[in-house]
């Protein structure tokens, strides 16, 4: 029974009292996997749409992801995924005891390969690294169309149109694209206080149906979120559209303060930010709609299946696949995307977003999600 993928040698195991070969339990990994994505919160969450293609093309795996903290707290308890790790070094030091057949290097970082380095991998998809001069380059070659779209901005922002979910599929060649969707379920309890969640928040002022407004973003790049003016004429506009509807302000603590001042005066549920990544995920699976910039809540919104109204400045919106749930809108900025972390301009391409299409897109995913009342809160993946 050692080989079995709960056994871990050191304390009885939690599926059976009893380990010997007659355990329903059993169950002996066909293969070991290493997945290295220790990027952007956002992008771990994207990156989630690949384990259904990894299991079909290596039924019985057994997967260890290694990621940053604190993006490990996303990871855990996943179904698919047996081992979560991330680049501290007590972590490490457990990765230097296991040994791979296969790994996946997302990230193109010599970070990322670096962790590779700390362990034993028989074949690598993804990326690499040259170690005489450190460059980053593919693994293999189903990896190059990936890997020319970060060195050629043309071929990014205008000639490319795959979403990165497919792009990611194709260069670790996990088989022919069938557009999966996110997976990142919440547990039971998490789905139990997701539904106690939203309950209270309807109940509060006897509305039907939560519209989420995530308001902040990664500060790596600060222009992918609304400004406090706009969330709080987006507001007016919602109250006086949708009055069945309540306005809850999504956040972390880096936007703590700044939902205090969007909320100032408006009869809107600001969600708690402070309490963890897990406990924003729930409150992102407690609303019905969200309308959001390309960031962490974005991916949230799209791995609960929520209606999404994503807006799109800075980044590229053909990247990224809402799977036929809502709408992408554009700002009408003739800059963007870009990329750019620093911006100068007089006027930003946040201020650029028309509130006419938000309000439009929302009565739209409003519509949508009331006719589907019946649809699970967490549907499975």
């Amino acid at each position: 029974m050692i080989n079995c993928r709960h056994f871990s040698g050191y304390k009885p195991c939690s599926k059976n009292s009893v380990c010997d070969d007659s355990c329903a339990q059993k169950d002996v990994p066909t293969c070991s996997l290493l997945i290295v994505h220790l990027g952007a919160l956002g992008a771990v969450v994207r990156s989630t749409s690949l384990l259904k293609a990894i299991k079909r093309k290596y039924p019985g795996s057994m997967i260890t992801w290694v990621t940053d903290a604190p993006a490990h707290h996303l990871l855990k308890n996943h179904p698919a995924i047996d081992r979560v790790l991330t680049t501290s070094e007590a972590d490490l030091l457990q990765l230097a005891t296991l040994e791979f057949e296969v790994g996946f290097v997302i990230d193109k970082s010599l970070k990322a390969c670096g962790v590779v380095k700390r362990t034993q991998v028989d074949q690598i998809y993804g990326f690499t690294v040259q170690s005489s001069n450190g460059a980053i380059v593919p693994a293999t070659e189903a990896a190059q169309e990936l890997w020319e779209l970060g060195l050629d901005n043309h071929k990014k922002f205008f000639v490319n149109q795959k979403p990165e979910t497919q792009l990611m599929i194709e260069a670790l060649e996990l088989g022919e694209y069938q557009r999966d969707d996110y997976w990142l379920p919440l547990t039971e309890s998490e789905d139990r206080e997701a539904r106690r969640r939203k309950e209270a928040w309807l109940a509060e002022n006897n509305k039907s149906l939560v519209i989420g407004l995530n308001t902040g973003c990664s500060p790596v790049i600060p222009y992918k979120k609304l400004s406090v003016d706009y969330h709080r004429l987006l507001i007016e506009r919602i109250q006086a559209k949708f009055p069945y509807a309540e306005i809850v302000l999504l956040g972390g603590p880096e936007d703590t303060i700044r939902n205090g001042l969007i909320q100032q005066g408006y009869s809107v549920i600001s969600s708690e930010t402070e309490s963890g990544l897990r406990d924003g995920l729930i409150s992102v699976a407690a609303c019905d709609v969200v309308v959001t910039g390309d960031s962490l809540g974005m991916h949230m919104a799209i791995s609960q299946k929520k209606q999404v109204v994503a807006w799109f400045g800075p980044t590229c919106a053909h990247e990224i696949d809402i799977y036929d749930r809502g709408f992408k809108l554009l700002t009408k900025s003739p800059c963007s995307p870009c990329w750019k972390r620093t911006c100068e301009k007089a006027i930003m391409c946040y201020d650029q977003v028309s509130l006419e299409e938000v309000i439009d897109a929302l009565e739209s995913c409003c519509a949508n999600r009331l006719s589907g009342r019946s649809t699970a809160l967490n549907p499975a993946p």
